[in-house]
């Protein structure tokens, strides 16, 4: 990727604004989403075929009432009984529903309730993705930080009390190297008890030497699972690769990280598919490899800048509180968390349901927590948000509002020995 498509607060060069254009018009100028590019590694699995065996074949308007009452009277969630609870069909039984995953909510994991807060060091990216903020031909304050500022964003985020962190970058190998990932990693390991990353797929030993620098847990959002709507919304870049993204917290475990987070951005696509897609991408990795922790995002599609004619499927807020607890009734161990582009209100609902972790003190941007959360004055400017948050408290705030629904806020449960 040459410089010219890295965009920093500048317009794009009219070589960039035809290559844009023929990349939205044209069809035949795109690379196979299918096809590796070199030095991405592959790793032979059968996980990919089973949970696309599974989605593609899935038929909402199949299950009926009666699929729904035997999904909720089971004990052992099976597949064909989860693809009943995200069925249409299953609407009318939410509350059902709700009482069912807030029980197997509280028999796995008590009343806790995890508090972590995500640090973006850099929002380069070379990918074209037409939803995101960060993608390389919005037109957006780009920013990496140095190794001193992060240690002072750390320090901010550390002195309000929180001991996990998620470092956030852009995806751009050319302006944050896995090297500099790696040093912001060590960094981060001084201050907080648990380190995730949230940063371009990468190979295994690369995940290796990430969980050597101090990384707990990996992070990957497939966005969708439908391979077709994924081509639509990707056009350019590394991100393009279907197939390596899902494969990227296979490699991660295989690299030796002690945790894996999955993802699809609801409203992206067909929203159900993409809610069993992601759920059994979780279900045969974790049969496969029964040591791993691994938990789920359920975030939908926000408004970013410059994307005005992107229109998300709708995903109404019962449909995400469906989605939620089927997770919790098909996979009761399994970490849940709500992304602050949820409103308060419906984060405080769902943690007393079936959610298990949510952020606090969130920004997007880059760099702002020392003049957001800290008071202090920051000549530089903030880096571009890669969205807009809905739910803005900060950790004090969230840590009582937690404590005030009788609920018990964790800032860490894993202790290095």
């Amino acid at each position: 990727m040459e410089n010219t498509y890295f965009i920093d607060g500048a317009h794009l060069t009219p070589e960039a604004l035809r290559k844009k254009h023929r990349l939205e018009n044209d069809p035949s100028f795109r690379t196979d989403p299918m096809e590796y590019l070199p030095n991405m590694e592959r790793i032979s699995s059968d996980v990919c075929e089973k949970v696309l065996t599974q989605m593609y074949v899935y038929d909402e308007s199949y299950y009926t009432e009666r699929d729904v009452r035997a999904a909720l009277e089971h004990e052992t969630c099976t597949i064909e009984d989860f693809q009943a609870l995200l069925s249409p069909a299953a609407e009318p039984f939410l509350e059902e529903m709700a009482q069912r995953a807030r029980a197997e909510t509280g028999k796995h994991f008590g009343n806790t309730v995890y508090l972590f807060t995500p640090l973006y060091i850099a929002n380069y990216c070379e990918n074209y993705c037409v939803y995101c903020g960060f993608n390389c031909y919005n037109d957006i304050q780009r920013k990496k930080l140095s190794m001193e500022q992060i240690e002072r964003e750390m320090q901010v985020i550390a002195d309000s009390g929180m001991e996990e962190i998620l470092l956030l970058t852009g995806e751009s190998r050319a302006k944050s190297d896995v090297a500099y990932i790696g040093e912001a990693c060590k960094l981060a390991r001084k201050y907080f008890r648990m380190v995730g990353l949230e940063i371009y797929p990468v190979n295994t030993k690369e995940y290796r030497y990430l969980h050597e620098c101090g990384a707990d847990y990996v992070t990957v959002f497939q966005e969708t699972y439908d391979i077709k709507t994924y081509e639509k919304l990707h056009l350019l870049g590394h991100k393009r690769v279907w197939p390596y993204r899902f494969d990227a917290q296979e490699r991660a475990i295989l690299g030796g990280m002690r945790g894996v987070a999955f993802s699809a951005l609801l409203g992206l696509s067909d929203f159900r598919r993409d809610a069993l897609a992601s759920a059994l991408h979780v279900y045969y990795l974790q049969r496969k490899y029964p040591q791993v922790e691994m938990s789920l995002s359920c975030p939908r599609l926000r408004p970013i800048v410059h994307n005005e004619t992107i229109r998300s499927l709708d995903v109404h807020e019962k449909q995400l509180c469906q989605a939620i607890c089927a997770y919790r009734i098909f996979l009761p161990f399994v970490g849940i968390t709500v992304s602050s582009r949820e409103s308060a209100a419906f984060r405080d609902g769902i943690i007393k349901i079936a959610a298990t972790k949510v952020s606090a003190g969130v920004s997007t941007g880059v760099g702002d927590h020392e003049s957001k959360y800290a008071g202090k004055e920051n000549n530089d400017d903030p880096g571009g948000e890669q969205f807009a948050i809905d739910d803005s408290r900060s950790f004090e705030k969230m840590y009582r509002d937690i404590s005030g629904e009788g609920l018990q806020p964790v800032l860490n449960d894993y202790l290095y020995v």
